[in-house]
C-alpha cells in the first residue's frame, strides 16, 4: 500500500487537508488518528463521517506490518516484520534513538556477501509499508533517525522511498539530516534527491576502492568505479551540507588490508565524509568472515592517523544473529533457533575516532 492510497481513503471520507496531515501526524507518532489537543476533542475537529470510520482505518494502518518476533541484542533490537499480504522484512531498533528500515523484499544487487539478495527482489515495499514499519519503531522507543539501509536497494525502489522520506521529514517531524538512503551507486539518486523537498543525508555502500572486486562483490550495482562514485557523492555532500557516510563491510582476507585502507585515504582525503568500517556479520550460510577485533582496530586507527574520520559500526544483530536477511531466512525455513555464534565477544557498539578537525 502506498500513502496515496491512505491519502485517497481519507479525503473520500471528507477528509481536508488539515485533516489528513493531522491525522497523518497522529499515525507516525504512535498515537491514536483521532488525537486531539488539551483544548480541542476529536468530535470538534474530525468530520462525523471520519470519526465514524476510525476503528475500520485504524485496523487498516494497523495492517500494514506487525511484529512478528522481537530478538532484543546488545546493539539494539531487531524486528521480523509481516506486511499485509505475508510477507516479512527486517527492521532494527538502533542505539541513539534510530531505526533501520527495509525497502524492499529481496534485493536485485545481489551482493555476494549478503542474505537478502539470494533469492533476488521479489517485491517492492510501498510507502505506507516503509512508514508503518517507522511506527512499529516509534512504539518501542523515541525515535529521532530514520535509516533506508535494512532489506533491499531503496534506488531500486525510488519513488517509494522519496515519498516516505517526504512524509517523515515533514508531518514527521524528523530533521532531514536525521532521514540517511543508503545506496549502491545508483546514479539517479545523485541526480533525483537534490530536488526533494526533504534532502536526507546519504549513505554509499563503498567496501572496495578496486573496481573490478567491487564488481564481483556487487554483481549488479551500477557500472561506475569507486572514484567515480566518490566524485558524484562530493557534489551531493557539498550541495547539501551533510557528510557522506561511506559504508564498508569488511571481509577476512578480502577487503581488509592496508592497500585497501591506502586507497581509502587517496579516494576521500579531503573530502566531507565519514568511514564506516563495519565488521561482517557471519553466518554458516556464507564463505565469509570477520576480520579479528584486533585487526578492525588497527584498519581503524591507521584511517584515522591519516586524516580520514573513521567509525567502527558493529552490524545491528551480531549477537543474535539477525543481521541483513538473517531472521527473514530462519523464517522462511522454519527455523526458530539462531544461527550458531562464531564472533560473540566482537558484538560491541560504535567506536568513533575523531580526526580532531
Amino acid at each position: 500500500m502506498q500513502l496515496a492510497d491512505i491519502r485517497q481513503a481519507l479525503r473520500a471520507l471528507g477528509a481536508k487537508p488539515a485533516h489528513e496531515e493531522r491525522m497523518l501526524r497522529a499515525w507516525l507518532q504512535a498515537k491514536p488518528l483521532d488525537s486531539g489537543t488539551r483544548r480541542q476533542a476529536s468530535e470538534n475537529w474530525l468530520p462525523l463521517a471520519i470519526r465514524e470510520a476510525l476503528p475500520e482505518l485504524t485496523d487498516k494502518l494497523a495492517a500494514l506490518a506487525r511484529v512478528v518476533s522481537e530478538h532484543p541484542g546488545d546493539d539494539g533490537a531487531r524486528l521480523l516484520v509481516e506486511l499485509g499480504d505475508g510477507q516479512t522484512v527486517e527492521s532494527v531498533l538502533l542505539p541513539r534513538d534510530g531505526v533501520c528500515i527495509s525497502t524492499q523484499i529481496g534485493c536485485a544487487v545481489g551482493c555476494t556477501f549478503c542474505m537478502t539478495g539470494r533469492d533476488g527482489l521479489l517485491r517492492q515495499v510501498g510507502s505506507a509499508e516503509m512508514v508503518a514499519q517507522v511506527v512499529l519503531a516509534r512504539q518501542r522507543q523515541t525515535l529521532r533517525r530514520v535509516v533506508f539501509m535494512g532489506m533491499g536497494e531503496p534506488s531500486h525502489n525510488l519513488d517509494n522511498v522519496l515519498d516516505a522520506i517526504d512524509l517523515l521529514g515533514t508531518a514527521g517531524g524528523f530533521g532531514h539530516k536525521n532521514l540517511v538512503f543508503s545506496t549502491v551507486g545508483d546514479p539517479r539518486v545523485f541526480e533525483r534527491l537534490p530536488q526533494q523537498r526533504v534532502v536526507p543525508a546519504l549513505a554509499l555502500s563503498l567496501h572496495t576502492t578496486d573496481a573490478g572486486l567491487r564488481t564481483r562483490l556487487l554483481p549488479k550495482a551500477p557500472p561506475l568505479t569507486p572514484a567515480e562514485l566518490v566524485e558524484l557523492a562530493e557534489i551531493y555532500a557539498r550541495r547539501t551540507g551533510y557528510p557522506i557516510q561511506y559504508q564498508w563491510t569488511l571481509l577476512e582476507g578480502v577487503n581488509d588490508s592496508f592497500a585497501e585502507m591506502d586507497g581509502i585515504v587517496r579516494l576521500l582525503a579531503g573530502k566531507y565524509a565519514i568511514m564506516n568500517l563495519i565488521p561482517y556479520n557471519t553466518t554458516a550460510a556464507l564463505d565469509y568472515r570477520r576480520p579479528s577485533t584486533g585487526h578492525v582496530t588497527e584498519l581503524a586507527h591507521y584511517l584515522h592517523a591519516r586524516g580520514i574520520r573513521t567509525t567502527v559500526r558493529q552490524s545491528a544483530g551480531q549477537d543474535v544473529d539477525g543481521g541483513c536477511g538473517q531472521l527473514r531466512a530462519r523464517s522462511r525455513d522454519g527455523s526458530a533457533a539462531p544461527l550458531r555464534r562464531q564472533c560473540r565477544a566482537d558484538s560491541g557498539g560504535v567506536v568513533e575516532l575523531p580526526t580532531g578537525q
